[in-house]
């Protein structure tokens, strides 16, 4: 399926995803037609593993993990290479007596047993299997082992004939629904699985009129969804459409997290389904020997695809095997040959500068369509390593902008001579302790927002810039509106004025799942801290006074949606007596603009719309300047590479990333506590307790707030 969506034009991905041409359209109203096609190329240059049902052996465990050890044989849903990375809860231990070709098969086994499970069916149940490839062969072999009686259909003949070995009653190519209810004596199948992928309608009609009244039909392959209500109505019938290994596929806290469901009240989740299918295999109640057609070294994968692409001969299971003989260490760090990044080499010296190696953390999305081009592009910043947990992404990545070396070891970044300016792009938890390292090695450090998660990560990163003392290296936290060009205009605009500010900034955020990892508060902070604390930066650089009192309220009632954090207002007061209020509003419609800004003082107003319009009222004249949006994460590269130059300060003082660091997470406790809390004004580094709530803070409790850090002055 992906190598013929791969293959197709850009007009027939279109016609086979329209949800993505309805995304890309969204994101030309919003954000340009320039700036869409960009990063519609840079996504489909993304490259894709392949494969998820394999079995090997385990080299090392991460830490907390006590049911594996290296050296024991797993089945899992690693993809097709050499040395895969798979959380805890996707791997199964494999019985001594499989073997682990066999092995390999149990995620595919793990597919079929879900679909079995939501059957519903008891000991002597007929089942009906409409579809008899690879997932349809292993539900008839479960299914007998489970003492129900399988009747199977595949235009296939052979594929029929090797259903009845695997242990249906009967198989034949073109059963019809009256067949069915001929051979189960007028009653129909207690249940129909259908394992067939095609984009006829016809499965469905089948199986309408096989099931029996109040029977089911499950739904694992994919297939035309065009239900007619009729055969259901009157039957009863209930209709499921399964989800792939079971209880805990797409569900992050289970598969990323590793936090099982306990077996109490969830009985059967992907692992205990890929641990089931195992078993039968040692049992002999699975045997999976006869449908492996096709056996290539990973060597010559390209064949095996290749024929499963054109169909130069019969196949069924397709077996990629690996040198187990060569016995090689993991590379954790590779030498690349990149090629020059658009824009010249990255590695030229245009001007005077005197190069600084580069090391960047992170290759998704935003690093690579977004920072990446840009870090590359600046004059005398040296492309060197390029670290991401998948290797995939940083070989093609590193390769692609002209990187030295790839990695999926941040310690590379760190320890490496040639690299002294570091570019932390990762998921927000992982922020805090790569800046402290960044600052213990002396290395400069560019940290996407937010800059921590939480008031000790801060005491923390502040307590390491205290540490290092006049030797401390420059801290950037990614805050780019403030950069953008129509940005700078419009703070010329209020630059004179001496009166008090009121400024509003809206986000229209759109909806996001609630177990996205950016709601999850241990990993992504939730949203106010981890994408609202743009507008707190912003509003601090445009007032140019920090908070010194911050209170949220949210949305809520009993229609409100499970997340309501990010459906709030921010009011925050500047030490000047600015007002500024943060609308983080995700309950929108998406063609409404992003971000809107309105600023009134001194007798003018102004308006910023998704930084391409800024509307200046003044002295009863309306101006207006339009541009092509730039949301400033150029210039933000620009003006850090200048300041570890030394031909600029820092771009934004270490007191103001403090001030909205503490802002974005006092807003968090404001909503949780229903109270407003003053931001403190001075070092926090030794604060290791609570603020107080609704009261100017004690100094002796945030560990002598006096003069402000200056490392970044």
């Amino acid at each position: 399926m992906v190598m013929e969506l791969a293959g197709k034009s850009l007009l027939g991905k279109a016609r086979e995803r329209p949800d993505h041409v309805r995304r890309v359209l969204e994101k030309v109203r919003n954000e340009g037609l320039v700036n869409t096609v960009r990063a519609v190329r840079e996504k489909l240059d993304e490259p894709m593993t392949m494969g998820y049902s394999s079995a090997g052996v385990v080299l090392a465990c991460g830490s907390g993990v006590q049911n594996f050890k290296p050296g024991d044989r797993v089945a899992s849903n690693g993809s097709h290479a050499e040395v895969v990375s798979v959380p805890v809860n996707l791997c199964a231990a494999v019985p001594e007596n499989v073997f682990t070709d066999h092995a390999a098969f149990a995620v595919v086994g793990s597919i079929a047993l879900q679909g079995i499970r939501l059957l519903d069916v008891e000991f002597g149940a007929t089942v009906f299997v409409i579809g008899l490839g690879l997932v349809g062969q292993l539900a008839v072999s479960l299914l007998n082992a489970s003492g129900c009686r399988v009747i199977g259909t595949d235009p296939d003949k052979a594929k029929c004939d090797l259903a009845l070995k695997m242990g249906a009653a009967i198989a034949q190519p073109g059963v019809s629904a009256s067949r069915v209810e001929e051979l189960t004596g007028g009653l129909g199948a207690d249940a129909v699985l259908i394992t067939a992928s095609t984009k006829s309608n016809g499965p469905i009609e089948l199986a309408a009129g096989a099931v029996r009244k109040r029977g089911r039909v499950v739904l694992v392959g994919v297939v035309g969804l065009e239900l007619d209500r009729r055969p259901f109505y009157f039957k009863e019938a209930e209709f499921v459409v399964s989800c792939s290994y079971g209880p805990g596929r797409y569900d992050a806290d289970y598969e990323q997290l590793g936090r099982d469901y306990p077996a109490a009240y969830v009985r059967w989740t992907e692992q205990r389904n890929i641990a089931a299918v195992l078993r039968a295999m040692s049992t002999a109640q699975l045997d999976v020997e006869p449908l492996i057609s096709h056996r290539f070294s990973i060597d010559n994968a390209e064949s095996a695809y290749e024929m499963i692409k054109n169909g130069t001969e019969p196949f069924l299971g397709v077996l990629l095997q690996y040198d187990t003989e060569r016995n090689r260490q993991p590379q954790r760090t590779v030498v690349l040959n990149g090629r020059a990044s658009p824009g010249g080499s990255p590695h030229s010296n245009h001007g005077a500068r005197t190069e600084h190696g580069v090391g960047v953390l992170g290759a998704g999305n935003f690093a690579r369509m977004v920072l990446i081009p840009k870090i590359v592009q600046c004059d005398g910043l040296a492309p060197i390593v390029l670290c991401s947990a998948g290797g995939v992404n940083a070989v093609h990545s590193g390769e692609k902008y002209g990187f030295q070396r790839a990695s999926s070891d941040e310690t590379e970044v760190f320890s490496a001579e040639d690299v002294s300016v570091v570019f932390a792009l990762t998921q927000h938890h992982l922020h805090a302790g790569q800046v402290i390292k960044a600052i213990q090695s002396g290395k400069h450090v560019f940290v996407e927002k937010p800059l921590c998660l939480s008031l000790d990560e801060l005491a923390a990163i502040e307590q390491s810039l205290l540490d290092a003392g006049d030797a401390a290296p420059l801290v950037m936290v990614g805050f780019n509106r403030r950069f953008a060009p129509l940005a700078q205009k419009l703070k010329e605009v209020f630059n004179e004025t001496q009166t008090p500010l009121t400024t509003t900034f809206r986000f229209n955020a759109g909806a996001i799942p609630s177990d996205h990892w950016t709601q999850q508060p241990e990993r992504g902070g939730g949203r106010i801290i981890g994408e609202a604390c743009h507008a707190i930066d912003f509003v601090t650089w445009l007032n140019g006074s920090p908070p010194v009192r911050v209170y949220a309220e949210s949305v809520g009632g009993e229609n409100a949606a499970s997340m309501t954090d990010d459906q709030c207002f921010i009011t925050i007061r500047h030490r000047n007596g600015s007002v500024s209020n943060v609308a983080y509003l995700a309950g929108g419609d998406k063609a409404c603009p992003k971000e809107r800004i309105e600023v009134f003082g001194g007798g003018v107003s102004a308006i910023l719309e998704d930084f391409r319009r800024l509307t200046v009222f003044k002295r009863g004249r309306q101006t207006v300047e339009k541009a092509r949006q730039d949301k400033g994460h150029a210039a933000e590269i620009k003006a850090f590479a200048e300041a570890i130059f030394g031909e600029a300060p820092a771009p934004i003082r270490w007191q103001d990333l403090r001030s909205t660091t503490l802002t974005s997470i006092l807003a968090v406790q404001s909503l949780r506590e229903g109270t407003p809390f003053a931001v403190p004004q001075g070092c926090i580094a030794e604060r290791r307790e609570q603020t107080h709530r609704g009261e100017m803070i004690d100094p002796n409790t945030l560990g002598g707030m006096t003069d402000d850090l200056d490392v970044n002055s």
